[in-house]
């Protein structure tokens, strides 16, 4: 076996690379295309090497000479290793944070674009798409799921033992000719930097041409640029002069991310947004205020009848508390005693007193412990 590879070699590795199904993925931090052992066998077996020039008969000659462009180092063996959850979910999650910051960029796009270009569509017809794209989306998940199920995400690893086999294994490509237009491109690029670096050898035609071009292509710009200012001045004051309701734009796509022939169609776009929902909005949420004004004035009317219902309350708790200390410390005599002279004088005294005092609706008289024990 020679060191270097064969020109047979060399035109079986393109064919392989043309005509056997590779994958592209991830091996040690680089992208790159790998195909299955069995499948390249597969595909040699119906080649012009077999039919034509009968360079093989049988698989196992396949593998031979496979296994001599593995060893020149065309490509080499990798080992299939199954992707745990974990990672997959810590791949997911990189991918989604990603996708979260792009999809802001793009909502605000899109939310300055609705706010020039709003409009009202019928509700039936939006229910029922909605109702069948959600019946596509349903049946969708569900192949999706299946495909999963089936799918298993893998990863490449590199394989100790480096020997081409006819199994399901995948082998990674190392060879990597340069394609023809790259040549072209790169030939073409030499050649026009060095014709730059000869510009005060051209003929003085030429010089006067290539000036010409510079001085239109510095126009152009200008132009731009000014129409950009126009575009914008001349929206303003067609927005000042029908108080908002009207945008004009002269060139919409002049400033956007498209081709150079899109941002100059169309030619201008106009929208006239009424004011009408708007304000119809503002009126529902003062009356809303206004509710809740009224509402939070009620309750603060109430709060303070409650507060002096509970101050009589309490007042009227501690008079008959009050009374009841009275009470315990004072004792009632209505029997008068005909013994003690002093105690008829007193009678005639609390009669009158008691006669006064009916005329309030005290029928009786109180009497301190110690006058009540003097008297008997």
């Amino acid at each position: 076996m020679s060191d270097k590879p064969t020109k047979q070699e060399y035109a079986i590795a393109k064919w392989i690379r043309k005509n056997v199904q590779h994958k592209k993925t991830k091996f040690a931090g680089h992208n790159v295309e790998y195909f299955t052992g069995s499948k390249a066998v597969d595909s040699l077996l119906d080649s012009k090497w077999v039919t034509s020039e009968k360079l093989f008969s049988t698989r196992e000659e396949i593998e031979l000479y496979l296994d001599d462009m593995l060893k020149h180092q065309f490509f080499h063996r990798a080992k299939k290793v199954p992707i745990s959850e974990q990672e997959l979910k810590a791949m997911k999650n990189k991918k989604s944070k990603k996708l979260n910051d792009t999809d802001k960029e793009d909502k605000k796009k899109s939310d300055k674009k609705k706010k020039d270009d709003e409009s009202e569509e019928t509700s039936k017809d939006d229910k029922n798409d909605d109702e069948k794209n959600k019946t596509s989306e349903v049946l969708k998940k569900k192949k999706w799921g299946e495909r999963k199920k089936k799918s298993r995400k893998i990863r490449l690893e590199m394989h100790m033992e480096q020997v081409f086999v006819d199994n399901l294994d995948a082998y990674v490509w190392i060879y990597d000719p340069i394609p023809f237009y790259y040549w072209v491109i790169g030939t073409f690029i030499v050649f026009g930097g060095i014709g730059i670096c000869l510009f005060p050898l051209w003929p003085p035609q030429v010089r006067m041409g290539v000036q010409y071009l510079s001085i239109a292509a510095a126009g152009f710009l200008i132009f731009i640029i000014v129409l950009a200012i126009l575009r914008l001045v001349l929206f303003s004051i067609i927005w000042i002069l029908s108080a908002g309701k009207l945008h004009f734009w002269l060139f919409p796509n002049l400033t956007e991310d498209v081709g150079f022939f899109a941002s100059f169609w169309p030619i201008y776009t106009y929208s006239v947004i009424s004011k009408k929902s708007n304000k119809k909005g503002k009126k529902k949420k003062e009356k809303l205020s206004d509710d809740d004004d009224e509402e939070e004035e009620e309750e603060e009317d109430k709060l303070p009848n409650v507060f002096e219902d509970e101050k009589k309350s309490e007042t009227e708790v501690k008079v008959i508390e009050d009374k009841q200390a009275d009470f315990e410390n004072f004792t009632v005599d209505l029997t008068p005693d005909k013994e003690h002279p002093k105690f008829s004088e007193d009678s005639s005294t609390d009669t009158e007193s008691s006669s006064q005092l009916s005329h309030t609706g005290n029928d009786f008289v109180i009497v301190d412990k110690q006058d009540a024990q003097e008297t008997q």
